[in-house]
């Protein structure tokens, strides 16, 4: 972890340097308030659509993980836009704007999903979840013992 950090503030470095180098002291801070106040504009706007669409799945009763991961997408990417650096500010571009925040979402519930998965097996073992209904034999098949009960569903191994 800290050597990603260490590289990070290196990438910083650079770009600013780079960008310095091209359009100047005054010019690089001029970008770097620019995308601060482009990118918070952005992800407040990406952040009430994102609480729009999370009420209305809330309220419609279906599950709200693709809003909810949204949400917590578009609030890292707005604090990734006010630290200060032209990186942070592309990665925090790319978290608010709904295209690659679709990509980045994909990623991320795959990934919880596979660590819950592995987190309950390491508590309970191996998880098996069953999704069936039971039907009850009528009182004519008990009567003549000819059928027995069908109980159809499936199974999913976890």
């Amino acid at each position: 972890m800290a050597v990603a950090f260490l590289l990070y503030v290196f990438a910083e470095i650079a770009a600013i340097w780079a960008v310095g180098s091209a359009v100047g002291v005054f010019g690089t801070l001029g970008l770097l308030l620019a995308g601060a106040i482009l990118g918070s504009w952005l992800a407040r706007r990406e952040g009430a659509k994102a609480m729009r669409a999370f009420t209305s799945a809330a309220r419609s009763g279906r599950p709200a993980e693709k809003e909810l991961t949204d949400g917590m997408l578009v609030g890292l990417g707005g604090v990734l836009i006010l630290v200060p650096g032209f990186v942070s500010d592309v990665l925090g571009l790319l978290l608010i704007l709904p295209p690659s925040r679709a990509v980045a979402r994909r990623m991320w519930l795959k990934r919880m999903e596979k660590r819950a998965v592995r987190f309950a097996n390491q508590r309970r073992g191996p998880v098996m979840v069953v999704d069936s209904e039971v039907v009850p034999p009528s009182e004519e098949r008990r009567r003549e013992g000819t059928q027995p009960t069908v109980i159809e569903g499936r199974v999913i191994e976890g």
